[in-house]
């Protein structure tokens, strides 16, 4: 007989960090929603800077961001939790605070600025996971990520949503919302200090300790880099073949990326805890899976004409989300299971960096790849996510849980530490029933 996995809201949020943790990421959300798809716009129109130097200054901000990752694991290995939260907001209140400052003309200001939000863009993720690892354990804990997730998705269309309704206010506009952005910031740093969360990995429950060396998880963070070039599809690659490959409206690309977020917003939870009956690692790999079949299926609709075309990628898009999804809600629930609890920081930090250089490598390889064709676009995305996806499923990265188990019982959970998951079998989560 099938069973009914109900969630409960009241338990997803203890476990996610609190009520006001909550608020705080709906918080910070927004007002990055309300900045950073504009961002671009704000130094082309605001400061009158070219296109090119402002696309660059912002590059450069997001890999150079990515140097801190290392010092951000290292602090978040020796408890700090909430505290590391906060820092990541307060910085971006201090990249808007010279956003706002900066004179017109001046690049320099602009990359700096651009610097400040990059570190904490990249600082977050890393952060705010091993928040939640600490708060929940097991598969609690990869429902918790999931609606974190979901949750800030919900900010960021609500925040962009906002945003485009004040365009037309022209440059005061803009201003106006960098403004409101930092307080957003500001606030939400505050909430986040007030949870006091701090932790050593000697207070760690037995059953979730795991003393042994970092993983390598090499397969698992080369296959991030090509995974998290979906995440770039729906925003970059999506748009640029229907204008430019089969001159359709740009109404498509807007309503596919409000389809994506709604899809996120509303299935990442849900999915996540249905997926919650095979190992993440089993997970991991099927995402590469989906989002193959979804780059195949977009190689097919773009070869249907203007006609058909776009209509096809529109419901190709929905796999490519149900991919990204099925991918978002087992990759860092899998490195936060390999972690052992005192080198967590540190491996969220790695994998971070994986994900930060895939996205931040993919919009070139996108737009290098597409005037080539779509069989050259959208077949070497297929060919190099599912060869990922094959290298998660083969990978063997059993040494360091394997010295935590007694030898008599390594049979019986071998399985499940090659798939990442150092949870014991439960017959359900205390977050569902």
């Amino acid at each position: 007989m099938a069973t009914t996995t109900k969630i409960r809201p009241r338990a997803l949020v203890r476990a996610s960090g609190g009520p006001r943790y909550a608020v705080a990421l709906a918080v910070d959300a927004l007002g990055t929603g309300l900045l950073r798809p504009f961002l671009l716009l704000y130094g082309v129109t605001v400061l009158n800077l070219s296109a090119p130097a402002t696309g660059i200054a912002m590059t450069a901000g997001v890999v150079v961001g990515l140097v801190c990752m290392p010092l951000v694991g290292r602090w978040l290995d020796r408890g700090a939790r909430s505290t590391v939260v906060a820092a990541s907001m307060l910085v971006r209140v201090l990249g808007v605070a010279l956003l706002t400052a900066t004179p017109a003309g001046h690049v320099g200001l602009f990359a700096t600025a651009a610097l400040f939000l990059g570190i904490g863009n990249q600082a977050w993720p890393a952060a705010h996971a091993a928040l939640v690892a600490t708060v929940a354990h097991g598969r609690e804990r990869d429902a918790a990520l999931a609606a974190g997730r979901a949750l800030r998705n919900a900010g960021l269309g609500t925040g962009a949503l906002l945003a485009t309704a004040c365009l037309a206010g022209g440059t005061t506009a803009l201003q106006a919302l960098a403004a409101v952005t930092a307080f957003a910031y500001l606030a939400a740093a505050a909430l986040t200090w007030s949870v006091h969360l701090h932790t050593h990995p000697a207070t760690t429950p037995a059953r979730d300790r795991n003393e042994g060396p970092p993983p390598r998880m090499r397969a698992v963070l080369a296959a991030n880099v090509v995974y998290a070039a979906c995440l770039n599809v729906p925003e970059i690659a999506l748009p640029l073949v229907l204008v430019t490959q089969l001159h359709a409206s740009p109404m498509w690309s807007a309503a596919i990326f409000v389809a994506n977020t709604v899809l996120v917003v509303t299935l990442q939870v849900p999915l996540t805890v249905l997926m919650s009956r095979f190992s993440r690692r089993t997970v991991l790999a099927l995402a590469g899976v989906v989002l193959t079949a979804s780059y195949l299926g977009f190689l097919v609709a773009t070869s249907l004409g203007h006609g058909w075309g776009a209509p096809a990628v529109a419901i190709m898009s929905v796999v490519c989300t149900l991919g990204e999804i099925l991918y978002a809600g087992s990759a860092t629930a899998l490195v936060t299971a390999l972690a052992p609890s005192h080198v967590l920081g540190r491996t969220l930090a790695r994998f971070q960096l994986s994900t930060g250089f895939g996205l931040a490598v993919s919009p070139a390889v996108i737009t290098t790849l597409a005037p080539h064709g779509p069989a050259a676009l959208w077949g070497s995305l297929a060919a190099t996510t599912l060869l990922s996806a094959s290298a998660v499923v083969t990978e063997k990265n059993r040494d360091a849980a394997q010295r935590s188990i007694p030898p008599g019982a390594s049979r019986h959970v071998n399985s499940a530490i090659a798939s990442g998951n150092r949870s014991t079998p439960h017959a359900r989560d205390s977050l569902v029933d």
